[in-house]
């Protein structure tokens, strides 16, 4: 018996033994834990099991020292910042004991191989006064690999129109919001950031898209595509491209300007070259002898400058094409330098002789009765008139005469038939001849009534070898009836 309770006693010291001792253990845990973190425990993906507040707070120190932000720009270069360059530092906000807090160190003993994954706000402090100096050593911020955007802009092309030259997007980069950026990225503790992703570069003020710009080529390609030609039969004007350009002024704004002035310009010139109202000329005569007639008359062109010029300036904008007419204050029958035509009527004074040309071709020869050279009512001579009117049975009111044919060209004188006089030609014209009138026998004033329509000239001249005449002092319309 006594050895039985011996044993007995022995067990139970033993028994008491190891649950003392495992009680010292739970404590010994419990009071461990209470500043110590569950084993397999990690803040932020920092492993801190059975590490304190302070060594957790080393260990998450190392890995924001070991932060890096990978840059990625344009062109798919990338570079990267790191923790150290801005001095980047943990900052204790209190989170890490948080967690310790949460723990529950009686339940160590149920932690031994299930810790926890905690997700706080790690607080750290960088030095942001050091940014820009990070910029600065940054690739994209050295002046060699910054190429400055340019816009869109219109230029010539090798056809002489004009196009529309795309943008260039350059890789300088906007340096305010790149830093503004760069900051925001640490300050999220991101790992990565896209310069392109985030419209950080500096852009073209004007895109090929642009509106305003596409006007601008349609505009000007319009305006060059005119192609009018001012036709005068034995020469050409052609307002073309190559012109226009002359026309055209680029403002500041790259608008290309037609100027009104430099249309004006070309007009006045052009009617300097081909205007013939009242100048001398050649003339070709019944002879074929080509005489100088003096300036004077009232026959030929003379071109309206300022109308001619405002439908040019029109005809450009609208980019027109094909022949086009000068708009004309007088007109003459032909627009080739020889102005006179085909179809005229040739008087020489000497000869006392009237030619009737028709489409080229002497149809009449007839001798007429000029002015009265004694009288000084000569007819007019050395130069070019126009017929100014047409009337058939016309009635002079001075006297009261009647004639068939009518054909007025200069003030009081014209052609008409004379049926009171019995004979023309000769010498009759020096002390008895008309008032200044070109009197045609009446069988041949209707050839000449028939064949000329006003606006037709009427070429008269004293003698080939001396254009130019007496002059009248007194021309009258009232016919000399001999």
């Amino acid at each position: 018996m006594k050895k039985v309770s011996k044993n007995l006693v022995g067990m139970l010291i033993l028994l008491i033994l190891l649950i003392l001792i495992l009680a010292g253990v739970y404590v010994f845990g419990v009071r461990h834990f209470r500043t110590h973190f569950f084993p397999n425990t990690s803040i932020n993906g920092v492993a801190v099991g059975d590490m304190t507040v302070d060594d957790a707070k080393y260990a998450i120190q190392n890995r924001i020292r070991d932060y890096s932000l990978t840059v990625t720009e344009r062109n798919g270069i990338t570079e990267t910042i790191t923790g150290d360059q801005i001095y980047m530092q943990y900052a204790d906000n209190g989170e890490i004991q948080k967690c310790l807090d949460s723990q529950n160190p009686n339940l160590w003993i149920f932690r031994l191989t299930r810790g926890k994954n905690y997700k706080i706000s790690v607080g750290y402090t960088y030095d942001k006064a050091i940014i820009d100096s990070v910029l600065d050593q940054m690739q994209c911020f050295q002046a060699e690999n910054e190429e400055a955007p340019t816009s869109a802009m219109v230029v010539e092309t090798d056809d002489g129109m004009y196009a529309i030259q795309e943008s260039r997007q350059g890789t300088t980069l906007d340096r305010q919001k790149t830093r503004l950026a760069v900051m925001q990225a640490i300050e999220a503790n991101a790992s990565t950031m896209d310069f392109e992703a985030m419209d950080l570069y500096e852009k073209p003020s004007v895109e090929a898209a642009d509106d305003e710009l596409t006007e601008k080529v349609e505009d000007v390609n319009r305006m060059l595509s005119t192609n009018i030609v001012y036709d005068f039969v034995d020469r050409q004007y052609v307002v073309d491209k190559d012109l226009v350009k002359t026309f055209l002024k680029e403002d500041e704004n790259g608008n290309f300007k037609l100027r009104r002035d430099k249309v004006l310009e070309w007009v006045k010139n052009l009617s300097y070259e081909t205007d013939t109202y009242g100048m001398a000329r050649d003339f070709k005569t019944h002879s074929g002898r080509t005489i100088r007639l003096a300036a004077g008359g009232d026959y030929g062109w003379a071109m309206h400058q300022e109308e001619t010029a405002n439908e040019l300036y029109h005809a450009i904008q609208n980019g027109e094409q094909g022949k086009k007419d000068a708009v004309y204050v007088y007109r003459a029958q032909d627009r080739s330098t020889n102005d006179i035509g085909g179809t005229y009527a040739e008087v020489c004074i000497e000869l006392q002789t009237m030619w009737l040309y028709k489409n080229g071709e002497c149809i009449i020869e007839t001798p007429v009765t000029t002015g009265t050279h004694s009288r000084q009512q000569d007819t007019p001579s050395g130069c070019v008139w126009a017929i100014d009117g047409k009337e058939a049975n016309a009635i002079f009111p001075e006297n009261g005469a009647r004639v068939q044919y009518w054909l007025p060209f200069e003030n009081s004188c014209g052609i008409h038939d004379s049926p009171w006089r019995t004979a023309y030609g000769g010498s009759v014209w020096l002390t008895a001849g008309s008032g200044g009138c070109v009197n045609t026998p009446p069988d041949a004033a209707w050839y000449f009534f028939d064949t000329l329509d006003v606006g037709y000239p009427v070429v008269i001249y004293y003698s080939e070898d001396q254009p130019v005449g007496t002059q009248p002092w007194n021309a009258t319309t009232i016919p000399v009836v001999e």
